[in-house]
């Protein structure tokens, strides 16, 4: 079975592909050039139904299935920032490491070294005939320095709960075995296997 991902962001479509083996999983930028999504949803769910939506829309093929993930971090001391803007914490054209540092910097400017936070991920798939969108939540605490170089976004930072690593520290197994994204994508499964 085809998977047409919403992303182009090369991280996310790594892990999808390593998760579903089964299937064939295609960025979407293969049927069609790349285009700007307006993500002006005001929870991760509506923000992944409206890449969704907009990818299915766009490749104009009934037969196939668009997954579309929205995840983010959300920290305690900052009133749940970055939330559902964490891709753009530092601004519309920021990259990963900006993010990283600007909650970095966050963090330091409430004078704390760590915080309480959580990171979610809401996976939508749109069919012709059908719409879901499940979650998958990872909770942990985050650090004021920036410990290992694996991962993407603010892995570095995030020490999951009953680990003492980061996860720009940890291994990708484990990684893959206790994130957000596994957990949301293992009912994202459930799903697809109906279809």
């Amino acid at each position: 079975m085809k998977l047409v991902l919403a992303t182009s962001n090369k991280g996310k479509v790594r892990e999808i592909q390593q998760f579903y083996k089964d299937y064939e999983v295609i960025p979407y930028s293969e049927f069609i050039d790349e285009f700007e999504i307006i993500e002006d949803g005001i929870t991760f769910k509506d923000n992944a139904l409206i890449k969704a939506r907009a990818v299915f829309n766009a490749i104009k093929m009934d037969n196939i299935i668009v997954l579309a993930d929205d995840s983010g971090i959300s920290v305690d001391v900052l009133g749940g920032e970055p939330g559902i803007y964490s891709a753009r914490y530092a601004g519309k054209d920021a990259n990963d490491k900006d993010n990283l540092y600007k909650l970095v910097q966050s963090l330091e400017l409430h004078n704390v070294t760590n915080s309480k936070a959580y990171y979610t991920a809401a996976i939508a798939i749109v069919t012709k005939e059908s719409e879901f969108c499940v979650h998958g939540w990872m909770y942990g605490t985050v650090l004021n320095e920036v410990k290992g170089d694996g991962g993407f976004g603010y892995d570095p930072i995030f020490v999951p709960e009953g680990y003492d690593k980061t996860l720009g520290e940890l291994n990708n197994e484990i990684k893959q075995k206790i994130s957000h994204r596994a957990k949301a994508l293992s009912l994202a499964k459930v799903i697809l296997q109906t279809l």
